[in-house]
């Protein structure tokens, strides 16, 4: 059965590939450079390049690096680019700080 979240990661991944096809299109890289200096085979540069999820991540890292986009993808899930995140943690942050007791 196909859960919403799946759909919904299939359809990010799609927009991904796109993305970094036209990034590849706008360096005027052929696939077969990119596939090379990414060391990655021609047919998964493809399958990357259609958002297919079955790639691995490192497959995608490699060519998001090569691209010269690697900032994007360590920025992905960094703390100041996650408002949910933050909102949670702020909500268990202690209300008052008891001082330090002091052995003496």
């Amino acid at each position: 059965m196909d859960r919403p979240l799946q759909r919904l990661t299939v359809v990010a991944l799609k927009k991904l590939g796109r993305d970094l096809k036209d990034a590849r299109r706008r360096r005027r890289i052929s696939m077969r450079l990119l596939a090379e200096r990414a060391a990655i085979s021609l047919s998964t540069l493809n399958r990357i390049e259609r958002g297919d999820p079955a790639v691995s991540m490192a497959h995608y890292a490699s060519v998001i690096f090569t691209l010269g986009l690697l900032e994007n993808l360590r920025n992905l899930a960094d703390i100041t680019q996650d408002p949910i995140g933050r909102h949670l943690e702020d909500e268990h942050l202690p209300k008052r700080i008891h001082p330090a007791k002091s052995y003496v």
